[in-house]
């Protein structure tokens, strides 16, 4: 077994890894840029090596930088990790020079399988059912429309190398193909240093079902059955699951052989990935191989028992796989979050910034449930715009899938997250909506269901109704406190109300209140009672309460009059008052936001990589107006209406933070 292995990524993967070679007994080595000194995959390391400045092709993906950090800690083996380097065959062949083993599969089964167009050609070749497309390389944009338009629209405009959904675009006409074949070449140029693109037909109302393979050296290969990644936005996932509410036995095992089929055609060895799309009639067709650990896999570790990187680790070794496929369980049912730095509100823009408040979830077992959370960052750290967004991975686990996604919900409200954007509020919109809970889900599924964006959530009336009766019972916690201390109270008096009135989400309701050491029974006017119990107190940022004899969590931030509550992706303000209180509350003003509509704003920091207009400039509504770069991902500002460029404010090659202006209107 190795001594000493290099991680050669960065971030929750990087400590990932960390933790499973520690139980292991082996020594780990971090590399880092000079933005991630400070990151907590170099603080868990036993060693750390800096390999250059902050963008990833001065770093991460310097091939000779990794190379030189390789050689000055000794490491015997490298975990390549997701994304970066982990398919380029070019490392893995640099490792194999230098005599270091490389913790995945071997050089010519990365190279195969890591082009997407040379490993549709093999799946075909293996009998695995692949989607049609255009099997060649793209020279330019007429060449992209013209292809589009043989095969038929909807296309797919790919990268070939990488993945992530880096460089991937749906195009439904020419222009579309036009404009999503140059923003996919430049976005997998910048994220993979490859800007090779294909097309291949677009199967509408899809499934994204994919198939966990481990070979070893000694020509055994299993799969750990599927995972579901059909919930998926700009075709990033966004949440995944094991088992998949779709397939049927006799489904998952004609795609699990067909998957091993795939990885013997190769020669494959360690843990890898096939991908596929999977139609209504449970039809499906080969997508892509990923050679490599994916990002969702904790939910296959959660429902077969297995440690994979530890498993990649032990196969590198030159150790057999230690069961049979018959041996491989599938027990329960895991759900995976990705908790991305991103502003849900802002079309889930990139956000940066310090991480003021950043505590998870307890992880571990609780009676029938499991928490765990995947994550590379700490309260106070930094979130970089030179990175991949994703800041954890929050899974749970429980007998069925039902109750899964509950201990999800609960676990997404109890995640506290400020300082920056996030995601938070839309993952728990998804796990609360009916469709998801239902299993019938497609990977149109965000696009269908939030095609205007995500405005928030608005909890129904009952959920509302609990809501208020936690407030009141909060407020009346806090202004015993607030009494005590300005000394108009003592412990044998209490002179705080009992009648209160609450606003929240436009709605004024009236309660009473009737309190002891157990808990408080809220009473409404028009009769109902709601019972609150549970141990909050004045400061605490999050309430875990029993509401109407079931769990209530909340993120709790004190505002005039009352709280900012937020639980199950709502967002609310909460004022309770005295029913005077209310009175004069009623007559007060409402103010008005500042007026931007005559302005381009930068939606997020990052990059100003390109100014398409002038000062005097005429432009359409739709027209694309400057791109601005930030966590490896190209996005476009385009006009909202017709207008004239009265004042550029901005230049290109520029660092925006959010909101800066870029352009006046006239």
């Amino acid at each position: 077994m190795f001594r000493k292995i290099l991680i050669a990524n960065r971030g929750e993967i990087a400590c990932r890894v960390i933790k499973s070679a520690r139980r292991m007994g082996i020594g780990t080595v971090a590399i880092h840029s000079e933005a991630d000194a400070r990151a907590l995959h170099v603080q868990m390391a036993d060693e750390a090596h800096l390999i250059g400045p902050a963008p990833a092709a001065q770093s991460y993906i310097s091939i000779d930088r990794v190379m030189q950090a390789v050689r000055a800690s000794g490491a015997e083996a490298v975990h390549p990790g997701y994304g970066f380097l982990s398919e380029n065959p070019r490392f893995a062949a640099a490792l194999a020079e230098a005599g270091v083993a490389f913790i995945g599969p071997p050089t010519s089964a990365v190279e195969a399988m890591g082009d997407k167009i040379t490993s549709k050609r093999i799946a075909q070749e293996a009998g695995v059912n692949t989607v049609p497309g255009h099997m060649g390389l793209i020279a330019d944009a007429d060449e992209a429309v013209r292809i589009a338009g043989g095969i038929g629209y909807p296309v797919m405009i790919k990268a070939s190398a990488g993945g992530g959904g880096k460089g991937m675009r749906i195009a439904w006409s020419d222009q579309e193909a036009r404009e999503g074949f140059q923003a996919s070449k430049n976005e997998a140029a910048a994220s993979f240093g490859d800007d090779r693109i294909f097309i291949e037909k677009f199967v509408d109302q899809p499934r994204h079902i994919e198939i966990q393979v481990l070979a070893d050296k000694h020509g055994n290969c299993v799969y750990l059955h599927e995972r579901e990644c059909s919930i998926q936005r700009r075709n990033q996932k966004v949440v995944e699951e094991a088992p998949s509410p779709f397939l049927d036995e006799a489904t998952r095992k004609a795609m699990g052989e067909q998957a091993c089929a795939l990885a013997r055609a190769v020669g494959y060895e360690s843990a890898g990935t096939v991908e596929f799309i999977v139609d209504g009639q449970r039809n499906f067709y080969f997508l892509e191989m990923n050679t490599r650990l994916q990002v969702e896999h904790p939910v296959t570790e959660l429902v077969t028992g297995l440690d994979l990187v530890e498993l990649m680790i032990r196969v590198a070794a030159g150790e057999p796989l230690p069961f049979r496929q018959e041996d491989i369980p599938l027990n329960g049912w895991a759900i995976e979050s990705r908790l991305y730095a991103e502003d849900p509100y802002r079309k889930f823009l990139p956000s940066t910034g310090r991480l003021t408040r950043y505590r998870p979830p307890a992880e571990g077992r609780e009676r029938d449930t499991v928490v765990r959370n995947d994550t590379g960052v700490y309260e106070g750290g930094e979130i970089s715009r030179f990175y991949d967004p994703m800041i954890a991975k929050l899974c749970t686990w429980a007998p069925t899938r039902e109750a899964a996604i509950d201990a999800m919900s609960q676990a997404l409200d109890s995640f506290e997250v400020e300082g920056i954007g996030h995601n938070l509020p839309f993952l728990s919109a998804v796990m609360e909506h009916p469709r998801f809970r239902s299993g019938n889900i497609t990977t149109a599924f965000i696009a269908e269901e939030w095609p205007e964006g995500f405005k928030g959530v608005t909890l129904p009336p009952e959920e509302l109704r609990r809501v208020a009766a936690a407030a009141v019972a909060m407020h009346r916690v806090a202004e015993i406190r607030r009494a005590r201390i300005g000394g108009r109270l003592d412990h044998h008096e209490r002179q705080v109300g009992s009648d209160w009135v609450v606003s929240l989400n436009g709605d004024t309701l009236r309660a009473s209140i009737l309190a002891e050491p157990g808990g408080a029974d809220v009473t409404f006017e028009d009769g109902t009672l709601i019972r609150v119990e549970g141990p909050w107190t004045p400061g605490r940022t999050l309430a875990q309460l029993t509401v109407d004899g079931r769990p209530l969590v909340m993120k709790v931030d004190k505002a005039t009059g009352g709280f900012r509550l937020r639980t199950r992706g709502a967002d609310l303000r909460v004022h309770v008052r005295t029913p005077r209180e209310a009175e004069l509350a009623a007559l007060m003003p409402e103010k008005l936001p500042p007026d931007t509509s005559k302005s381009l704003l930068c939606p997020m920091p990052g990059l100003l990589t390109r100014l398409l207009v002038n000062e005097g400039d005429e432009v359409e509504e739709g027209q694309a107006l400057a791109t601005i770069e930030a966590m490896k991902m190209e996005n476009t500002l385009k006009a909202e209406r017709t207008g004239r460029v009265s004042k550029v404010r901005a230049a290109e090659g520029e660092t925006l933070a959010v909101d800066q202006v870029i352009l006046d209107f006239a």
